[in-house]
């Protein structure tokens, strides 16, 4: 539809990238959110063809916009209302690295603790 205009706080919400209407707001007001290079507010209007750029936590998306919705469906519906740049794909995917590199990976305890531990645990807890 040429010419449609949705709020950018409900693009967000529509396109997936955030869980509630009210998150996606607070990320704009907070200018983790950038359309086209600048910072904007809730209500500003998105259009097919522009440029966002998301931080969501550690990670940074650079969008372009397809589609126009006001409505949350399905993700697979989703997916088309905008296309990630090439780079943002390979930077996060570089980022990922970086931090699978830094914290490795997780350890799982072995089974559970045996009384010499859970000792240990209480004296901890209570800090004596």
């Amino acid at each position: 539809m040429a010419g449609e205009k949705v709020r950018i706080d409900k693009w967000l919400w529509a396109a997936r990238f955030f869980k509630t209407r009210s998150l996606a707001t607070k990320a704009v007001i907070g200018g983790h959110v950038h359309v086209n290079g600048s910072r904007v507010k809730a209500a500003r209007p998105v259009q097919e063809g522009d440029c966002l750029v998301i931080r969501r936590g550690e990670q940074e998306f650079t969008v372009n916009v397809l589609g126009i919705s006001g409505k949350r469906g399905p993700a697979k519906v989703a997916v088309t209302l905008y296309e990630e740049t090439l780079e943002s794909i390979t930077a996060r995917e570089r980022d990922r690295q970086e931090r699978r590199q830094i914290y490795g990976p997780a350890v799982c305890p072995q089974g559970r603790p045996d009384k010499r531990d859970r000792k240990k645990i209480r004296k901890f807890l209570r800090k004596d």
